[in-house]
């Protein structure tokens, strides 16, 4: 339990930071900013934005329908997340589960999100591993390889660019990355519920056994624990059903949900939480810059190690 005066220490950073320089709402600009803008108006503050029609020009918006998919990767084998709730990577019950990876074709994968082939499990491509550049180096010329202002704002190429697609019962549970992120939905819509890092206080992190689901012969779902890993930090908390008898805190959180629409990108900054929805088949690309550890950094390890004192 908190201290009365160090929960009320808490309650006022975030509240300030409510009120001096973050925003009711995210700001959503019409067109790309110049780099200096960027740098200046959202990176260096921290703060998220989205900017309308920034990838229109990009052939993948018009180009990527599930057919033009099976014509030039149709055979390809991939790695596809499978779960049976639709949430990879997140807490169910007294565990962190990862999904199921299995190889499939492209064609396999549509004809499952496509409602073709009847199949156990909900399905989502979303391997972090600069997925796009690897796995479907046939659509890299679809995109821009870059995003050149964010690059110049940043001083650095991204760190990795990655491919998502899915069922739209899949779901990402809330987290945070120590990445500048520029999140582009080609199709579809995504639905992003954002958390600034000032109320990390009020999201109940834990230590969690990392585990795995695991679909048997009778098309149960087991969960295998990883003893080899052990346990990770996570957050079990689900903005979009909140029990505030078990996390009494979180009302003091300022959460805001922004939808991306396709042809748009969300500038999500660094160290900010975020829980992800998406629209059925919505496919997406998004690249991944390395923050800048820096005196935002530190003091953000400075409220998290005083947090886990005296929690």
């Amino acid at each position: 339990m908190m201290s009365n005066k160090l929960e009320e220490s808490l309650k006022k950073l975030s509240v300030e930071a409510e009120e001096l320089y973050l925003d009711s709402e995210i700001p959503i600009i019409e067109g790309e900013p110049t780099s200096l803008e960027f740098l200046r108006n959202y990176v260096s503050l921290n703060k998220p934005v989205v900017i309308k029609g920034a990838i229109d020009r990009w052939p993948a918006v018009h180009a990527w329908t599930n057919n033009y998919l099976r014509d030039k990767i149709g055979n390809k084998e991939v790695s596809v997340a499978v779960t049976p709730n639709g949430y990879a990577d997140a807490v169910v019950g007294d565990r962190f589960v990862m999904p199921e990876e299995r190889q499939m074709t492209i064609s396999q994968f549509l004809d499952i999100i496509e409602g073709k082939v009847e199949a156990n499990g909900i399905f989502y491509i979303q391997k972090q591993n600069s997925s796009l550049t690897l796995e479907f180096e046939e659509l890299v010329g679809d995109v821009e390889r870059h995003i050149p202002w964010a690059t110049d704002a940043f001083g650095k190429m991204p760190d990795a660019v990655n491919f998502w697609m899915g069922d739209g019962r899949a779901i990402t549970s809330l987290h945070k990355d120590h990445y500048e992120n520029l999140y582009c939905v080609i199709s579809g819509q995504k639905t992003f519920t954002l958390i600034p890092p000032t109320d990390q206080a009020f999201v109940y992190y834990d230590e969690f056994q990392v585990s795995v689901f695991k679909e048997n012969d009778s098309g149960r779902f087991e969960i295998i624990d990883d003893l080899e890993t052990g346990k990770v930090p996570w957050i079990s908390i689900d903005p979009l059903n909140v029990d505030p008898l078990k996390y009494p805190l979180y009302r003091h959180a300022h959460p805001v949900t922004i939808v991306v629409e396709a042809g748009d990108m969300l500038y999500l900054p660094s160290l900010w939480f975020h829980h992800v929805q998406q629209s059925h088949g919505c496919i997406a690309v998004n690249f991944w810059y390395d923050m800048e550890y820096d005196v935002k950094y530190v003091y953000y390890k400075f409220v998290e190690s005083v947090i886990k004192t005296v929690s």
